[in-house]
């Protein structure tokens, strides 16, 4: 299971990466020989801290749109996962047996699982807490748990979304005053002296806006599709938790059922009585 991950994460950032790459391949080969003052000659003619800049640009790049890919796909299988509880859960007689329908890797299962233990673990001290408060707290870790799961990466999105263009300026400034410090020592200011360097110096800002402004929009979207999957999974823990309140502790019923075994009584006689 780890192995077929690591593959798969491998190539979304394959895909990634050609993506991000392709137009500017096409740009710089389309006028690289003519154009002398592209990202190509930035990044040969700048120094430490630019090309620093640069790379922690496009690796603010690289890793937005690796958790952007992947936290679709979670979110899509995800759905996939309600669609089957949704068709297959409810269906079964027992809790147990709508359990063994869902996948492994379901988080349905994982909170169905989680209130079929906390059914057998109400006992001892834990049976001093009222059943339907203590199935309701175990099945709100469980959902707490997916919503964790969900939010992994989120914020490393709306970091790259707030600091990218920062550091695109920092980049900006940075070369702006080493071109102004070459046309100090050259003691000219003509276009061909100015433009380059200048030029040069405002694609950082270019690129912190494109690092930014894809890191925002999938900031928003990831968030307000994890909205509607929480919806869903609420939905499930809150009827898994009328279902469990109906079946009652396993604890106690298997106690009841052991005990008028034991005195002989037909089951049943009491409720009758």
């Amino acid at each position: 299971m780890t192995l077929s991950i690591s593959t798969r994460t491998l190539r979304l950032l394959g895909a990634a990466a050609a993506l991000l790459a392709w137009p500017l391949a096409h740009a710089q080969g389309a006028s690289g020989a003519d154009n002398p003052y592209g990202i190509g000659a930035l990044w040969q003619q700048s120094d430490v801290v630019a090309r620093s800049v640069l790379l922690i640009l496009a690796t603010f790049s690289a890793g937005s749109w690796y958790v952007i890919v992947t936290k679709a796909l979670e979110q899509w299988r995800i759905g996939g996962h309600a669609k089957a509880a949704a068709s297959d859960f409810w269906d079964a007689g027992t809790v147990q047996a709508g359990v063994a329908k869902l996948h492994e890797t379901s988080p349905f299962r994982d909170i169905a699982e989680a209130g079929l233990d906390a059914t057998r673990r109400h006992g001892g001290l834990r049976a001093k807490v009222d059943f339907n408060e203590w199935v309701d707290l175990t099945l709100h870790r469980a959902t707490e748990r997916v919503q964790r799961r969900l939010s992994v990466g989120l914020s490393f999105l709306a970091t790259v979304g707030s600091t990218s263009p920062f550091v695109g300026l920092f980049g900006t400034v940075w070369g702006i005053y080493h071109a102004l410090t070459a046309i100090g020592l050259a003691g000219q200011a003509s276009i061909d002296k100015v433009a380059g360097p200048v030029g040069e110096a405002l694609i950082m800002t270019a690129l912190g806006l494109a690092v930014a402004v894809p890191a925002v929009l999938g900031y928003n979207f990831l968030l307000r599709r994890n909205s509607s999957t929480l919806d869903a999974v609420r939905d499930f823990s809150s009827e898994l938790h009328a279902v469990l309140l109906g079946s009652g502790p396993a604890s106690t019923a298997s106690t009841s059922t052991s005990a008028s075994a034991g005195s002989g009584a037909v089951p049943g006689a009491t409720v009758a009585a």
